[in-house]
């Protein structure tokens, strides 16, 4: 049985009005917009978290500083060279 002559063959194929075409752009943007609202507030998350993190990472480096300094003097110029060849040719006063 073939389909009515006025009737397209295919759904795809059907004519659509200019509203329902509107309609369908409009709530595809809705959605897009809900998107990127969604990942803007996760974006604002990860900035906060980084921008703690980067706090916590001045901090380490501020110990690493010191922990190097700390062991700086306590060695003394025993740490100075590599293998031991530190300033043992120099004279001293």
């Amino acid at each position: 049985m073939a389909p009515p002559a006025n009737r397209p063959s295919r759904y795809s194929m059907a004519p659509v009005s200019a509203a329902t075409s509107k309609a369908r752009q409009l709530s595809h943007l809705h959605s897009q917009l809900a998107q990127l609202q969604a990942r803007l507030a996760d974006l604002e998350d990860i900035s906060r978290t980084t921008a703690v993190q980067a706090k916590n990472i001045q901090a380490l480096g501020t110990l690493n500083g010191a922990l190097f300094m700390g062991a700086a003097k306590v060695l003394g110029d025993e740490g100075a060279g590599i293998g031991g060849a530190g300033r043992e040719g120099e004279k001293r006063s």
